[in-house]
């Protein structure tokens, strides 16, 4: 059989619908379940037999290699290619491709780097193999549809057709939706339009399709979140943290909570439903904090309750504050006695003094 050894990972998103956890870091940068988000995709392309990666970079690209170097220490061998000017998803895919050694017939994985997923990647590939496809995608199924492109196939899993984000009863003609990873036969990614915005999903796909290419879907309904935003970001965190999503990069056992170790955490607080604690992170005595982020260098006072929330790196949450699906930028300080609920996002840097924020009991 012919593994996958090489894949591209395409990080080149600004994240903007993560503002702002990505005001200062790239998205796939932003921590989840104690590392960055990448190093999870990273360790699972790994363990599924690849061992040359190439990403795809351009916001704030000078970010990665930093933290990941030639990627020897996930037994990896990682290059990086940035675009100087962003190219879409099939565009990113063909400046990186002179990166790529395999022969023209071999399979090379390639996957997006906001997607949290438990895919069995070998199983792509196995299927890839035997169908004998140009291209094949892993496609999920959905309940609601209408935010995804819809990938119906026939009897036997071959693509018949794309439909991009549809809206009417009449277009939903299946509950399959592209999961955002895919292997091309490596010929075909030659076939990309070079030094242009190229989408692999509105133009590529549906361009191999109409030549007759055989593009094969693989139906896998395993985990699969779609890290896009800041309250999707911290359910996959928790996920992860709580072993319902996998990862053998999950810097410890599996459980109700991750905490780092050179974090603080009072013996009274009480961390529940996969929360994790970053790195130097202070967690005062009392507070209860479910199904949350705390990233490195925060401090959660003594008394307040975090609900499925996010807080920023260096970030101060006051005594007695009640946080409910909020969001806190990198170094804010929320004083005491403060409410903030339902998608509150909170910039990096700002300042809430206390009791600024109250929610009346009777509402």
């Amino acid at each position: 059989m012919t593994e996958a050894k090489e894949a591209i990972l395409l990080v080149g998103g600004k994240g903007t619908r993560l503002r702002p956890l990505t005001v200062h870091t790239p998205k796939p940068m932003v921590p989840a379940a104690g590392v960055p988000f990448l190093t999870h995709q990273l360790a699972r392309a790994r363990a599924a037999g690849v061992e040359h990666i190439v990403l795809a970079t351009s916001y704030l690209a000078e970010v990665f290699e930093p933290y990941f170097g030639d990627g020897s220490s996930l037994g990896l061998h990682i290059e990086y290619v940035t675009e100087q000017e962003p190219l879409g998803t099939g565009g990113a895919i063909r400046n990186v491709a002179a990166k790529l050694s395999s022969g023209p017939d071999e399979p090379v994985l390639i996957f997006n780097g906001d997607i949290l997923t438990g895919l069995d990647i070998r199983a792509l590939v196995t299927s890839h193999n035997d169908s004998g496809a140009d291209v094949s995608l892993h496609l999920t199924r959905v309940e609601d549809p209408r935010a995804f492109g819809l990938v119906p196939t026939d009897a036997t899993g071959r693509v018949t057709a794309f439909l991009e984000k549809p809206q009417t009863p009449e277009e939903i003609v299946t509950d399959q939706i592209n999961a955002g990873a895919y292997i091309f036969r490596r010929s075909v990614i030659d076939t990309i339009p070079e030094g242009r915005p190229v989408s692999v999903e509105r133009e590529t796909f549906p361009g191999l399709l109409a030549s007759g290419a055989h593009l094969q879907g693989m139906v896998d309904s395993t985990y699969w979140l779609d890290l896009g935003t800041p309250q999707a970001f911290v359910r996959g965190s928790a996920d992860l943290v709580l072993g319902r999503a996998p990862s053998p990069a999950v810097p410890g056992r599996c459980g109700d909570r991750l905490v780092l170790e050179t974090a603080t955490v009072a013996a009274d607080a009480k961390l529940t439903g996969g929360t994790v604690i970053g790195a130097d992170a202070v967690i005062g005595a009392g507070a209860r904090i479910d199904g949350s982020a705390v990233l490195a260098g925060a401090v959660v006072e003594a008394g307040a309750v975090v609900t499925d929330s996010l807080i920023g790196a260096g970030a101060r949450i006051g005594s007695r504050t009640v946080l409910s699906g909020a969001v806190i930028g990198d170094g804010a300080r929320v004083g005491a006695d403060n409410e903030l609920r339902d998608g509150v996002r909170i910039w990096c840097g700002a300042v809430l003094p206390d009791a600024a924020i109250r929610f009346s009991s009777d509402q």
